[in-house]
C-alpha cells in the first residue's frame, strides 16, 4: 500500500511555546479531530503548570486513557495526558506504542488524528514507524552511568557513546543526559551500535507535518511571558506538592522547571535566579528542538492558523 492510501493524520511540530496548543485545538475543532500528545513530560500526573499543559479534565464515565481520554473545556479528547505517575519509567517503545494505539482508535472513530509534540524523537517515532532497539533497563550500568554524570559530567558521556558507536551522534539529542544513557545503555547491552539498531519501518499513515517556528525574538519574549505566568499561577506549590508524594529525585523531575524550583526550595538559588535560569533553560531548549526539526524535511513551516486550515483542508480532500 502506498503511503498516500494509508490513513491521514497531521503533526503540529515547533519549539516550546510556539503556539502548537492553540493551533492543534483550533483545527480539531474545524476538522472533527481529536489530539495525541508527543510530549515527554505531559504524560505525568501532576506536571501541570511546569509543563504548560493544557486544560483538561477526566469525563464522568471515565474507564482508561484510550476509551474515555480527557478533554479540554471544548469537549476535545486528548490522549497520552495524565496517563503515568513520574515516579512510573516510560520509554520511547512505549510511547510509540500507545500512540498508534490511539491515532487508531481515532481513526476507527472517522475522526481526525493530530499528534501535537516538541519530542522530536517522539513524533519521529510514531511517522517513520521507527524499529526501537530491544534492550531492557540495567539498572547497575544505568546507577554507574549515572554516577559518571554527577562526577564527570555529560561531555564525559558523550565521548564514551561516540568512542564507540560514533554514527550514534546524528541521532542522539547530545545535550540531554537521559537520552544520552539510554543509548549508551542500549549500546553497551547490545554490543550493537544504536545507528544499526534504529532503523525506519514502513510508514503507517499518510502524514501532513506542519512546522511552527515564530521569530527568535517574538519566540524569546513568549518564553519570558509564559515563565511568569507559571510562577502567578503556581508552580512552585506545584513541584512542592510532586516532591511530597514522590519525592525530589525522581527523573521526571529533572525537566525544565521542576528542577529550578527544586533549587530554590533546598536555597540554593533566589526565587529570582529560579525564573532568570527557567526562560534561559528554555530558550536553549527551543534552539536544540528547532535544530532538530530543521533536519526534518517533511515539515511544511507556516506562517499563520488560516494557512494551516487551508494545507489540512486540502491535505483531507486529496484521495
Amino acid at each position: 500500500m502506498k503511503e498516500k492510501n494509508k490513513p491521514k493524520i497531521i503533526a503540529i511540530v515547533g519549539p516550546t511555546a510556539s503556539g502548537k496548543t492553540a493551533l492543534s485545538i483550533e483545527l480539531a475543532k474545524k476538522f472533527n479531530g481529536e489530539i495525541v500528545s508527543a510530549d515527554s513530560r505531559q504524560i505525568y500526573k501532576g506536571m501541570d503548570i511546569g509543563t504548560a499543559k493544557p486544560k483538561i479534565f477526566k469525563p464522568k464515565n471515565f474507564k482508561n486513557w484510550l476509551l474515555t481520554p480527557y478533554i479540554n473545556e471544548d469537549k476535545i479528547p486528548h490522549y497520552l495526558m495524565d496517563i503515568k505517575k513520574p515516579s512510573s519509567d516510560y520509554s520511547l517503545a512505549q510511547y510509540k506504542k500507545y500512540a498508534i494505539k490511539a491515532i487508531k482508535h481515532i481513526l476507527e472513530k472517522n475522526k481526525l488524528p493530530i499528534l501535537i509534540g516538541g519530542t522530536g524523537l517522539y513524533i519521529k517515532a510514531v511517522l517513520d514507524n521507527l524499529k526501537i532497539p530491544k534492550a531492557k533497563p540495567n539498572p547497575l550500568l544505568r546507577k554507574k552511568l549515572e554516577n559518571d554524570l554527577k562526577e564527570k559530567g555529560l561531555n564525559y558521556l558523550v565521548k564514551e557513546l561516540i568512542d564507540i558507536d560514533p554514527e550514534s551522534a546524528y541521532i542522539v539529542d547530545l545535550k540531554n543526559p537521559r537520552r544520552v544513557i539510554r543509548a549508551l545503555e542500549i549500546v553497551i547491552t547490545t554490543q550493537k551500535p544504536l545507528s544499526s539498531q534504529r532503523k525506519i519501518g514502513p510508514k503507517l499513515f499518510n502524514s501532513l507535518i506542519l512546522g511552527i517556528n515564530p521569530s527568535k525574538e517574538i519566540l524569546k519574549e513568549k518564553i519570558i511571558q509564559r515563565t511568569y505566568q507559571m510562577f502567578e499561577q503556581g508552580l512552585i506549590s506545584e513541584v512542592q506538592n510532586l516532591i511530597s508524594k514522590y519525592g525530589k529525585n525522581v527523573k521526571a523531575f529533572d525537566a525544565i522547571g521542576y528542577r529550578e524550583i527544586i533549587k530554590y526550595l533546598e536555597n540554593k538559588i533566589s526565587k529570582q535566579e529560579a525564573v532568570d535560569q527557567i526562560i534561559k533553560n528554555t530558550i536553549n531548549y527551543a534552539k536544540r528542538q528547532i535544530t532538530w526539526f530543521k533536519k526534518e524535511k517533511d515539515i511544511i513551516w507556516i506562517k499563520n492558523n488560516k494557512q494551516a486550515e487551508k494545507l489540512v483542508s486540502n491535505f483531507i480532500k486529496i484521495n
